[in-house]
Parts: structure tokens; sequence; C-alpha cells
């Protein structure tokens, strides 16, 4: 649940790297720690490279989907808020930037009308 909500692993795999320490022989007590810190590390840069990939939608405004569809909907709306409020984001740049961008008026032609 808690890796569903996007925290980083290091926060649950601590804990349970600090109680292996206590149950089980040294050596694979620092095996586990190592691996848990190069899951965490890898998970911080490999994680926003894949969220952002061939997207120009700035991360705030996914992760403010993310959050409220979670509020509204449980997990389906983890997932649900966030496409619903990326596609609301290019929905009104794509409005402004189009009416920015107004054709010229059109000036009385050359040609006479006969």
């Amino acid at each position: 649940m808690l890796a569903i909500v996007q925290l980083p692993p290091i926060l649950i795999l601590g804990p349970i790297s600090a109680y292996y320490f206590s149950v089980a022989d040294p050596t694979s007590a620092v095996i586990f720690l190592v691996y848990n810190l190069v899951v965490s590390a890898a998970d911080g840069f490999l994680k926003p490279i894949f969220l952002g990939r061939g997207m120009d939608i700035p991360m705030l405004v996914i992760l403010l989907g993310a959050i409220g569809g979670m509020i509204l909907s449980g997990i389906i709306g983890l997932f649900t808020g966030a496409v619903i409020l990326a596609l609301g984001y290019q929905l009104m740049v794509d409005w402004i930037f189009r009416g920015l961008s107004k054709p010229e008026d059109k000036a009385p032609s050359a040609k006479s009308e006969c």
C-alpha cells in the first residue's frame, strides 16, 4: 500500500534493515542494508526519469492529480486523478495558445468584386 503512494523505499526498508540486524548474522544484514540503499538510490533518480518521459506537463500537476484522485477515489483515483488533471492541463494550455495566436483580421482584398 505504501509503495503505491510513492513514498521512498528507504522509509520502509530502513526499519526492516534495523530489525534484520537484530535477528540475523551481521554479514547477511550488511548485504541486505547495502541492497536497500542501492534500491532507494535507484528509485530516487529512475522514478522522475520514467514518470516524465515524453510529457511536457509539470510534475506538480501530476502530483496534485494523484493526491486529489486518491483522496476522492482511493487507489483507482491515484491513477485516474493524475490522468484527468494532466489532460485538463494540456487542454487549458492548448486553448490559451490558440487564443493568443488568433488569425489576423482579414484585410479587404485588392480585387474588386464585379
